[in-house]
């Protein structure tokens, strides 16, 4: 038997609680990331998961993963309110800015628990929350495949119920709960469905790219429908096309859950890498196709802010709207592969974070006949139908991104820290006061940009402060060694990538609107509060066990593991 634990009785935890502080000292800024630890906290999940994929599989995953509504939607709201025909060079912008968070999730693996906790909690709301969004796009999707009029509704209304959670569909339930099982059963078997929809997803893309360059007209890029707007390749300016990048890279979000199937690869150190830059590279490329193929469709002021390609082609001559049924029908196989990718992405999330004992273990626990992550895959799924079946579509969008966000701009930090810093042997605080420094000068260029006043005053302004952020990123080159390299596989021109990702991450949250940090604040909170009460109490008994292990001096961790331990 092991020693008693902070919850073994109700006395037990009231002691627990009062030495909070002292736990918190101790575990708060412990870093372990040794590969026997990992093998430790690994074996906490039973059977191991089966090695069954290649970089094919995981390239295939990415694109699924990314390529799902969030085009279909963001992309007019994007051309039609901040970009114009601009709209091209704003999915350009988001895809480097993802490409680069990339390259910081492969070698990421696991950094302060504290910090490490509100970015995981985080993650794993968001990913419920997307999904959610998702499956009851799917129901607008497939009306519109069906070719049902605006009046004939898929979702049944509550009266009694408050305005935005009174639209029940249930269709969005059987969708996540029938993916579900497939996620549950076999890793390998979701694979082959995500490369069958996603396959047939890539082929409606082709098939508007070229019906869209075929029946537009290349003047359309510089000439708006109304001779009073703007007109020109930037309509709203170089501001327009920066903002436009921030609403569109929500479209990106999903690349990331290759990164989880780490432990389910057959060669990581090499297939990860190429899974998850390769399908960033693809679906970058796409985007800005598609993005161009609506522009040529129509004038950047005619086109259809929430039905952007269906209702490109809705214009003129009614011999052409059977393609917007065509478009219709391929969207829902796009959800249906992006819902996919994102609710395996987060059981895996949550399985590891169950093992580093900062929720309960029992989350970890991977089934013996499928080797798979079943208790996270069905206590996440039940959640994420919960949400889809009361909370209007608009109401998820608006809660998902900052929480992307701040996980990509924390894993750009958590990159360079563990890069320059090893507890015990180097000195901390150089790196921290950089990457502070570099935050707070991101910070002061992103609400000059924004409230600044134009002129010559605010062009100096900007100037000044990109130099000196790249004073900051040159100083620390140039005075900080770096403590250790990556086994296999680590992030290319270090520390500039990860620190130009800080920059654009933060600009991209500099672009969201009060509501989204409202939230963010709020569940931060929280977060905080389960944290001090459980998770820090968990762990701290894991490390009396001898399950977690504190010793200072650590190894270099298998850059495989994705993210999140104690």
């Amino acid at each position: 038997m092991g020693m008693p634990t902070s919850f073994s009785s109700f006395t037990a935890y009231l002691q627990a609680l009062a030495e909070t502080p002292t736990r918190l000292r101790r575990r708060a800024c412990a870093v372990t990331t040794s590969f026997e630890e990992t093998s430790r906290l690994r074996a906490r999940s039973g059977p191991e998961m089966k090695r069954t994929l290649r970089w094919y599989d995981l390239v295939g995953f990415g694109i699924g993963g990314m390529v799902g509504a969030g085009v279909f939607v963001t992309t007019g709201r994007a051309s039609r309110l901040c970009a114009g025909s601009a709209v091209v060079l704003s999915y350009a912008i988001a895809g480097i800015c993802a490409l680069l968070s990339a390259f910081c999730y492969t070698e990421f693996a696991v950094d302060m628990p504290f910090l490490a906790f509100l970015t995981a909690s985080n993650l794993i709301v968001d990913y419920v929350l997307s999904n959610a969004a998702v499956a009851r796009g799917f129901t607008a999707y497939l009306g519109t495949a069906l070719g049902f009029s605006s009046d004939i509704r898929l979702r049944f209304t509550v009266p009694c119920l408050p305005s935005g959670y009174n639209e029940l569909d249930p269709i969005a339930v059987a969708v996540v709960l029938l993916l579900t099982l497939v996620i549950c059963y076999s890793v390998r078997e979701s694979s082959w469905l995500n490369m069958t929809l996603t396959g047939a997803h890539i082929l409606l893309i082709a098939f508007i790219i070229v019906m869209g360059f075929w029946r537009g007209d290349m003047k359309n890029f510089v000439t708006p429908g109304d001779r009073n707007q703007a007109g020109g390749l930037l309509p709203f300016g170089v501001a327009g096309v920066l903002n436009g990048a921030a609403m569109v890279y929500l479209s990106f979000i999903g690349y990331d859950a290759v990164s989880t199937m780490a432990e389910e690869v057959k060669n990581p150190v090499k297939d990860i890498p190429v899974g998850v830059s390769g399908s960033v590279v693809v679906v970058t490329i796409l985007y800005c196709l598609m993005a161009a193929s609506m522009s040529a469709l129509l004038p950047y002021d005619k086109i259809d802010p929430e039905a952007p390609f269906s209702g490109a082609f809705d214009h003129g001559s009614a011999a052409w709207r059977w393609v917007s049924r065509v478009i219709g029908i391929g969207a829902s196989f796009g959800i249906l592969t992006s819902l996919l990718v994102s609710m395996v992405g987060q059981s895996r999330y949550m399985c590891v974070i169950g093992r580093s004992c900062l929720v309960p273990s029992w989350f970890a626990r991977v089934h013996q006949s499928t080797s798979t992550p079943i208790n996270a895959s069905v206590c996440l799924g039940i959640c994420t139908a919960a949400i889809a079946l009361f909370t209007d579509l608009n109401i998820l969008l608006n809660l998902v991104t900052i929480g992307t966000l701040f996980v990509f701009y924390m894993v750009a930090n958590a990159v360079i820290f563990r890069r320059y810093v090893v507890i015990g042997t180097t000195n901390p605080w150089p790196t921290l006061w950089f990457l502070i420094s570099f935050s707070f000068i991101s910070l002061t260029f992103i609400l000059l940009w924004h409230f600044a006043p134009s002129g010559p005053a605010k062009g100096c302004l900007l100037i000044t402060s990109s130099v000196v952020a790249i004073a900051i990123v040159q100083l620390f080159r140039s005075m900080v060694p770096q403590a250790r390299k990556p086994e296999h596989w680590g992030v290319p021109f270090m520390p500039w990538i990860p620190f130009i990702s800080i920059f654009l991450n933060m600009f991209l949250l500099g672009s969201l609107d009060r509501p989204s940090y409202l939230r963010f604040v709020c569940f931060s909170a929280v977060s905080v509060f389960v944290y001090v009460l459980y998770s820090v109490h968990s762990t701290f008994d894991a490390e009396a066990n001898g399950n977690l292990n504190h010793n200072h001096e650590r190894s270099i961790h298998d850059s495989r593991q994705r993210i999140l331990s104690i």
